[in-house]
């Protein structure tokens, strides 16, 4: 974080914590870090009337298929 209280979008809102760290856990964190942050703003342009619920599903969908792959390529 810089002086003036922003964030670099390509940092992390967190850091990694535990015991059992790897390079592959901390990548599978940064990934579960932009589903959350996608599935919100996805939530707010459908709240907002600007995406179809059906879209936001499917958008939403083919994101969790995408974090599962990324889950089982890291972590497995």
């Amino acid at each position: 974080m810089t002086s003036d209280g922003t964030r670099s979008p390509m940092q992390g809102h967190s850091q990694f914590h535990g015991p059992d760290w790897t390079p592959q856990r901390v990548a599978f964190h940064q990934n579960l870090e932009e589903f959350a942050d996608r599935v919100g703003l996805i939530v707010g342009l459908q709240s907002n009337g600007k995406v179809s619920q059906e879209k936001a599903f499917e958008q939403i969908k083919d994101m969790w298929k995408s974090l599962k792959v990324s889950r089982n390529d890291l972590l497995h």
